[in-house]
């Protein structure tokens, strides 16, 4: 039994321990502590990722206790990509927040280390109980990051959050309850093998559970009409958190992929029957909806804001189809836009300390080094739109074709095409007020971009310049990701391993 699996979450758990212990009071140590568990942390999902690339998903039983009846955590090639995601953008964060922004409250690494536990955990756990667990952890430690550094909006917007995510957590219990209630189990592979069993009197009671989780899915991927807590919560918090929250949507859409294709699948289970009348055309609003509010916005991180609930409405289109070569593209697509969205984040926290009192409010101001601000933000918006040749026109070509032959083929493409259009008009409209426009008789003192954090943007920008140019072979390996993630028998028995033929598969 290889130990791997449980490091992404031991890592983190221990350093945030170690650093409200020994380094409350130093910045310099946590700092220190921080950065380096955060890339060590990175080196640790890049060899798990390798290591779960050729055959069996490695599953790790704590304590030993054999499946279902322990805690197991299980690392796949769908759930390293997404650790290895989370740490990459988790690293470039922390780099920028050492410039300053880590210095504006209290137990701020502590609490990043608390969101790293929460997000790998909620990826490679093997059981539905310790998905709520973990959701429960990204929930205070964001909560925590979002307040970081005070303010009457930021703690108006915490409460509004913390109230909508503890309305899912109640769903959340309800939807465990009566799944386990029916099959006696949450272990997901055991529930990939008991639940095509379950009696024709119970199918209604699982089908309950099955939508309810799914709604509290959605509501963590910000879907319409569980959207609005996303632009409020992520507008008031302070840049460079709102940069790893594009992390936190990404970890409902996986959830979504991983219950929803592993346990409730089939052409008669529930994930298929409200695939075709719910989520997609939820998406489909999800994306205008987004677009929409990107014109409405008045400052950049609203318009950013609603950018990434336009994101997630096109990354739900194609997992929304429940189809693997579907899910290949998507995948793809998730990777795009988790970078560019924290690039934008970062974006904003550069434009907005150069612009005075204008902050990144959209209207005339001074600024220095305008011209260098203005290449930034170009790069940034056309990986967001998806103009070529960066990986957003890639990532929605991809999806384009994967749903070319659905049955709402013609208005997702409509859907898709109109609303680049409104985003790219959104982000034209943002960018020639911010870096084109002259403010009259205005004299406010700017400070020049410093070469750390735009280094750290730079390198964001990097790596979706090389999610570009080897969109090849990154596709090639997302299709089989996505074959993998569809092949629930090979994920029961990396999990239940002998037990499996008892228990009929």
């Amino acid at each position: 039994m290889s130990q791997w699996p449980i490091l992404p979450t031991i890592l983190p758990a221990l350093t945030a321990a170690l650093l409200v212990l020994v380094g409350r009071d130093d910045i310099r140590l946590q700092r220190v502590l921080s950065v380096a568990a955060t890339l060590a942390l990175v080196a640790v999902a890049v060899g798990l990722y390798v290591m779960a690339r050729p055959g069996e998903p490695l599953a790790y039983r704590l304590g030993d206790w054999p499946a279902p009846f322990g805690i197991v955590v299980v690392a796949d090639r769908l759930s390293t990509t997404m650790v290895l995601l989370a740490s990459i953008v988790a690293f470039a964060v922390l780099l920028y927040a050492v410039n300053g922004w880590d210095a504006r409250g209290r137990h701020f690494h502590a609490l990043f280390q608390f969101q790293l536990l929460g997000i790998n955990g909620a990826f490679l756990t093997g059981d539905l109980f310790n998905l709520f667990v973990f959701f429960e952890v990204m929930l205070i430690a964001s909560y925590g990051l979002m307040l970081h550094g005070g303010g009457a909006r930021r703690l108006k917007a915490g409460f509004q959050y913390v109230a909508v995510n503890l309305i899912g957590s109640v769903v959340f219990l309800f939807a465990v309850g009566l799944i386990y209630a029916v099959t006696g189990t949450l272990n997901l592979a055991d529930l990939a093998v008991k639940v095509p069993q379950v009696a024709a009197g119970d199918q209604a009671l699982l089908a309950a559970g099955a939508v309810l989780l799914l709604g509290v899915f959605v509501l963590k991927a910000a879907l319409v009409p569980l959207h609005w807590w996303l632009p409020i919560t992520y507008a008031a918090a302070p840049p460079p958190a709102a940069a790893l929250f594009a992390v936190l949507t990404k970890v409902g859409a996986y959830a979504i992929v991983r219950v929803f294709t592993l346990v409730f699948s089939g052409e008669n289970a529930p994930a298929v029957a409200v695939a075709d009348s719910v989520l997609v055309p939820a998406a489909l609003v999800t994306l205008a909806v987004g677009a929409v509010g990107t014109l409405a916005s008045r400052n950049l991180l609203d318009l950013v804001s609603f950018a990434v609930v336009a994101s997630m409405g096109t990354l739900l289109i194609p997992l929304g189809l429940f189809r693997s070569e579907a899910l290949g593209g998507a995948l793809y697509y998730l990777i795009h836009s988790t970078l560019i969205a924290c690039a934008l984040f970062l974006l904003v926290d550069l434009v907005a300390e150069r612009r005075g009192r204008a902050r990144d409010r959209l209207r005339p101001a001074p600024m220095r080094q305008r011209g260098l601000g203005a290449a930034l933000f170009l790069v940034a918006a056309m990986g967001f739109v998806g103009l070529p040749p960066l990986s957003g026109f890639l990532g929605k070509l991809l999806i384009l074709d994967a749903t070319r032959d659905a049955a709402l083929g013609a208005t997702i493409w409509s859907v898709i095409l109109a609303t680049s259009l409104v985003l790219l008009a959104a982000f034209a409209r943002a960018g020639s007020t911010l870096f084109w426009k002259h403010a009259q008789n205005e004299r406010e003192p700017a400070q020049a971009l410093r070469a750390a954090p735009v280094a750290c943007f730079g390198g964001v920008v990097a790596l979706i310049v090389g999610l570009s140019v080897f969109a090849g072979p990154v596709t090639a390996e997302m299709q089989a990701v996505a074959q993998q993630a569809g092949d629930r028998g090979l994920y029961v028995r990396a999990v239940l391993g002998s037990a499996v033929a008892s228990r009929g598969e």
